[in-house]
């Protein structure tokens, strides 16, 4: 086998290993189409309406003051702490 044969056969399995790879991706293409025009005919790709939420206080009163967000401020306090005792 020569030189010019190995090349030959080495182009033509590039070019099928491409067009496979290219019939690959076309048949993909095709069958996502197929989905989202599925889901678009069942109706199921719509989102359900988004509610608002009302716009947060910028600091909560002392009286309104959840368990949580009392927590949330020992954390902040505690951490704060830390950091201030780690500069010093």
């Amino acid at each position: 086998m020569t030189i010019l044969d190995m090349l030959g056969q080495s182009l033509i399995l590039t070019l099928l290993g491409m067009g496979v790879v290219f019939a690959f991706l076309i048949i993909l293409i095709f069958c996502l189409t197929l989905v989202k025009n599925l889901l678009h005919a069942l109706k199921l790709d719509e989102e359900a309406p988004k509610t608002t939420a009302a716009a947060p206080s910028a600091a909560p009163s002392v009286q309104t003051a959840t368990p949580a967000a009392a927590n949330n401020d020992a954390v902040v306090a505690a951490i704060a702490a830390a950091l201030h005792e780690k500069q010093v």
